[in-house]
């Protein structure tokens, strides 16, 4: 009927609301005792289940604040991540200029690293064995002065995941060359970095 809703739907036995049949969907029949009971929820772990931590804002903003203080007080952000890419940023403010009115290196250095990071950290993360990671080298070239809101890309999630799952497999440290390349809001190339991390996998503590 037109300006009314169907609350009811109809099966071949009975008649089921439609929250009912939502619930249903979710849950599987004992045929024995003609009940339902919930099917079990897959919980992510791994890349996923940080995946799904990080891209809540607040989450990350709240990690550097804690982990991170001077990158969160720099206003770097995370703008975006899957296993292979991920994509920070850093503006130039009072807090992150130099004397020649462009970004302090060290700062871009910081968004640099992060945009490395953030993939190094979601390769390991919950990872069994678990897998430390550190930043052993770093190599910068500056091509032009940095101003406005720059951009860190790095594409190198792939590499790192091999290394991560090489050290698990052997037991033995890797390294990896991650590159992160900067551009300002023009897209013109403003700095390259080259972070080499090492990954080795915990040994556990013997009492």
């Amino acid at each position: 009927m037109r300006g009314s809703s169907i609350s009811l739907l109809k099966f071949p036995f009975q008649d089921i609301d439609i929250a009912s049949f939502a619930y249903r969907k979710c849950c599987c029949i004992d045929k024995t005792n003609r009940t339902l009971s919930p099917l079990p929820m897959k919980n992510p772990t791994g890349p996923e289940a940080f995946r799904k931590l990080a891209s809540s804002p607040a989450k990350m903003r709240l990690f550097m604040l804690s982990r991170l203080p001077m990158v969160y007080l720099a206003d770097v952000r995370v703008a975006g991540f899957t296993e292979e890419r991920a994509t920070t940023t850093i503006p130039l403010k009072y807090l992150t200029k130099n004397p020649f009115g462009s970004i302090y290196f060290a700062c871009l250095s910081m968004a640099a690293e992060l945009s490395t990071g953030v993939l190094c950290m979601m390769h390991v993360f919950q990872s069994v064995p678990a897998v430390s990671m550190l930043v052993v080298h770093m190599e910068a070239d500056f091509i032009k002065k940095a101003t406005g809101k720059i951009t860190f890309v790095c594409e190198d999630g792939k590499q790192i995941r091999e290394a991560v799952e090489q050290a698990k497999a052997t037991g033995e440290g890797q390294t990896v060359i991650a590159t992160s390349t900067g551009t300002d809001e023009a897209g013109k190339e403003v700095a390259r970095f080259s972070f080499t991390w090492s990954f080795k996998v915990k040994r556990k503590r013997h009492v």
